[in-house]
């Protein structure tokens, strides 16, 4: 059996007795740009400019709109989430109520773009921050001003950063002492060994 990708909540309930008022032309217009910009994290799909416009188009309220366009984002990112087959997301949109031309649209419109908006949003990594350069230094420390003879080993590590949105790079300085270094080793492996185990 699929799993459930929507619930019937009262908010999917309006946001779906909404869908079913809208008009069937603008409707596959609506979901194309959605799709357009599903993989974009910090974007709006619509400027305030347009969500006027469409307010204005579509005859609703500014909460029902609203309401509108993140719930059919929602529909959107989980049939992306679970990669949903059109029979899947048809039957469970079906028993949200939703009438068949709308059904239909969200399906076809799915079904031209999710290959796409995946691709894209495998793409999309899930932090903004990427590791981009790493540069290190051993040093070892032969004295202080209390003791004359000692070897103190230390490891200077430092990681370039940067913004996935953003051109800059941050660095960011560590130092290590053996046994730190040794375990910050040990945990490194203990995450490469989760991440082989997942492929």
């Amino acid at each position: 059996m699929a799993t459930l990708m929507f619930s019937s909540t009262p908010s999917i309930r309006k946001a779906v007795s909404i869908i079913n008022n809208l008009d069937g032309s603008k409707f596959p217009l609506l979901l194309s740009r959605i799709l357009q910009k599903l993989h974009m994290k910090d974007e709006r799909t619509f400027s305030e400019e347009e969500e006027e416009r469409l307010q204005s188009t579509l005859s609703l309220e500014v909460t029902d709109l609203e309401l509108l366009l993140q719930t059919l984002e929602f529909f959107l990112q989980q049939a992306a989430y679970h990669a949903a087959k059109p029979a899947v997301l048809t039957q469970q949109l079906t028993q949200l109520e939703m009438e068949e031309d709308k059904v239909t649209a969200l399906v076809e419109a799915w079904t031209s773009s999710g290959r796409d908006v995946l691709q894209k949003l495998r793409q999309r990594t899930l932090l903004p921050h990427q590791l981009d350069t790493i540069n290190w230094r051993l040093n070892l420390q032969m004295a202080q001003s209390t003791k004359t003879k000692q070897k103190i080993p230390n490891a200077m590590l430092e990681l370039g950063v940067s913004r996935e949105e953003r051109d800059s790079n941050q660095k960011i300085r560590m130092e290590f002492t053996h046994e730190e270094l040794y375990q910050f080793y040990n945990q490194l492996e203990t995450i490469q060994k989760q991440l082989d185990g997942l492929s």
